[in-house]
């Protein structure tokens, strides 16, 4: 076939050092750019065969999203804006491992496994981040796209969840939005200035919001947005990438981590801020009080924001949908209780990682989901807004539960369901608190998080360890989990939890206690346990104090 032979031409263009082996994970390819071109022509070659299996478009993001600018990486993106689905993960994997001389082969494999017909026509969008290497690594995507006859669409400068609903609105025809950065602009916008419409008189202060861009492309998109929002917000823009280094000291990674201000930003005690990653897909917001000190909320404390939002409308609509917030193990304490016991609202807790979430929440006419890093968003099931939609035109209602229908509606518009995405988030957000007149200290009150401590245990191999209940018990090696349940006995409100890491022969351990001080210690003796039953190599752990 003559696409085969136009594979192994433009092949030799994009050749893999011989002995690279990368793994597909839930982030896609990550690693320093200089070793990814190979992979981005391969995974033209793969989002080709995919649109065809699926008659669908296919996303390619090329992105490394939160890690240093000398990296790079690519994720590809299924039919209604979703992450990949798993079994084609590991076609991913395959076609990415193949040395050049088996390419043809491993690709005919995938074909003859997927009964692909290659005479279906194939489209794949393309979009990509502001890293130098992008350009480049972009067109190596784009060449392996029209080696296999692909058509594509390139999408040039976008933040990764702009891609993943332009792949959704060409997918549903046009039934989500237009499949433009301008139409994504105007349907954000245009639900925002609903929303804010039904906020009390602010004043400028209150319309105010610094936001750091981590010099990614969030910056640049948000800055092309704010032309639509000037009405009803006002945005200071830092870290825009005119002077400063990619995530460098900035980004919703590096405030999360370090639990101070980015560098580039000045702000007065009280100020609103927020914080994008490199590729606009995650956010925390924080400020400083009269004493200087630094209070993060993160994605437990957006979650309950917008969880607690929604419940009060639909209780003030008078409809009965199941709404749950889904959380990971790393959720703190407080807010799992706080949402449980305050807001009654179903907390769902499952494994680490975007992907878990998101199917978790979709089993709820609403599902919310953060992880505490910031990564998240809200999915309404169809059954939840046919009923929304029905009240909202429902001329026999009375002005309270229409007004509410009304909010929740453009609340649906506001949100991109797709993914996790920086810009949505900020303006949903900023849309209730105003909507509620409260300000950042008042969000933060709603209740205190417990102290907690993050550390790694260095093991000879991370898969002696096995959990259940949603990473939160261990099941082997044998009587850790008892010595965890001995430790967290000693301290107040506390618990803990070990769990293997994704992509390092480490082990990670999670503690929470009543005080800093129980935290840190309790943190400490379970590192030893792990270290003691789950072969630790190296030093010893060492206290933190």
């Amino acid at each position: 076939m003559a696409h085969f032979e136009e594979v192994c031409k433009q092949s030799d263009l994009h050749p893999k050092p011989a002995g690279l082996v990368l793994q597909y994970g839930t982030a896609g390819f990550r690693t320093s750019a200089n070793k990814l071109d190979h992979i981005m022509f391969r995974m033209g070659l793969l989002a080709t065969l995919r649109s065809k299996k699926t008659k669908a478009t296919i996303g390619v993001m090329v992105t490394a999203s939160h890690n240093p600018e000398e990296d790079n990486g690519v994720k590809l993106i299924d039919p209604m804006g979703e992450m990949l689905t798993s079994s084609w993960e590991d076609y991913a994997t395959q076609l990415a491992n193949t040395e050049q001389n088996e390419l043809l082969k491993t690709l005919k494999d995938i074909i003859e496994k997927e009964a692909i017909d290659m005479s279906q026509e194939a489209n794949v969008y393309v979009g990509k981040d502001t890293r130098r290497s992008s350009a480049s690594l972009s067109q190596a995507v784009l060449d392996g796209v029209k080696a296999l006859g692909g058509h594509c669409k390139d999408y040039g400068l976008v933040t990764t969840p702009q891609l993943h609903y332009m792949v959704c609105c060409q997918n549903t025809q046009g039934k989500y939005g237009e499949a433009t950065v301008e139409g994504y602009y105007h349907k954000l916008s245009q639900a925002f200035s609903q929303l804010a419409k039904n906020a009390s008189n602010r004043t400028d202060d209150q319309k105010h919001l610094s936001v750091d861009g981590a010099n990614g492309i969030g910056a640049i998109k948000v800055r092309e947005m704010e032309s639509h929002l000037r009405k009803h917000m006002q945005l200071s823009v830092f870290n825009d990438g005119s002077r400063g280094k990619l995530n460098h000291q900035c980004g919703a990674d590096f405030v999360k981590v370090q639990q101070k201000l980015p560098t580039g930003i000045k702000i007065n005690p009280g100020d609103r801020c927020c914080s994008f990653d490199g590729d606009a897909d995650r956010i925390v917001y924080y400020y400083t009080d009269s004493q200087g000190d630094f209070h993060l909320l993160d994605g437990d404390k957006i979650a309950t924001l917008i969880s607690t939002f929604l419940k009060e409308l639909l209780n003030e609509a008078g409809l009965d949908l199941k709404i749950a917030v889904v959380q990971t193990a790393y959720a703190n304490g407080s807010s799992t209780h706080y949402l449980e016991n305050t807001m009654k609202v179903i907390v769902k807790c499952t494994k680490t990682g975007v992907k878990h979430l998101h199917h978790a929440a979709q089993e709820f006419d609403i599902g919310v989901y953060f992880e505490a890093n910031g990564h998240g968003t809200v999915l309404f099931s169809d059954g939840a807004e046919e009923k929304i939609q029905q009240l909202a035109s429902d001329t026999n209602t009375n002005d309270e539960r229409k007004k509410a229908a009304f909010l929740l509606q453009n609340t649906i518009n506001i949100i991109n369901q797709t993914v996790g995405d920086a810009i949505s988030d900020m303006l949903l957000i900023e849309a209730i608190l105003a909507i509620k007149g409260m300000s950042v200290q008042h969000w933060d009150a709603i209740y205190s998080d417990l102290p907690n401590r993050q550390l790694k245990v260095k093991v000879s191999d991370r898969r002696v360890i096995d959990t259940t209940d949603a990473e939160r018990r261990a099941v082997t090696p044998a009587g850790l989990q008892e010595a965890i349940d001995d430790l967290v006995k000693k301290y107040e409100k506390a618990r803990s939890f070990v769990r293997p890491s994704g992509t390092e022969d480490v082990v990670r351990v999670y503690a929470e206690a009543d005080t800093q001080e129980s935290a840190d210690a309790l943190a400490h003796e379970v590192s030893l346990a792990v270290y003691g039953l789950a072969g630790g190599v190296g030093d010893e752990p060492k206290p933190l104090h």
